[in-house]
């Protein structure tokens, strides 16, 4: 699938401001693959990376459920392929490059990721917020 790559920017707050700062909190992470760096580096900050990722996915998925968001099962599934992208990503680096890394991350994040908030996330604020259900508390860095 073709994507833009973007970089965070106001256009994807979504109006819950826990949700937003992990949104961003990911896009901060994904920015720290670029440049110089040594193979250990790259694959811890890869390795936390993915933990923030199913974090931020598991508690956005408990969020949607208490509001009973009717989309729930489609946005899981997206959740799903995006954690399957994740780990073959990380099952993967090993034999990358640094700068193929890099270029997956950003695919990932500054693509995949980007254009999933534009269109999934926006599509269940209005069930949470008319349900004034509750964001989760932001991850701790």
């Amino acid at each position: 699938m073709e994507f833009e790559l973007v970089e965070w920017s106001p256009k994807i707050l979504v109006g819950l401001p826990n949700i937003d700062a992990q949104h961003r909190q990911l896009f901060e992470l994904a920015a720290t693959f670029g440049g110089d760096g040594d193979q250990i580096r790259v694959l811890k900050s890869l390795a936390m990376l993915t933990e923030y990722v199913k974090v931020h996915l598991r508690e956005e998925e408990e969020m949607m459920a208490a509001c009973h968001y009717p989309g729930l099962a489609a946005h899981r599934r997206l959740h799903a392929e995006f954690r399957r992208m994740l780990f073959d990503l990380l099952e993967n680096a090993k034999q990358m490059t640094l700068d193929q890394i890099a270029e997956e991350v950003k695919f990932l994040i500054n693509g995949w990721f980007y254009n999933h908030i534009l269109v999934a996330d926006f599509d269940y604020v209005p069930s949470v917020k008319a349900a004034s259900c509750r964001a989760p508390v932001p991850v701790p860095d």
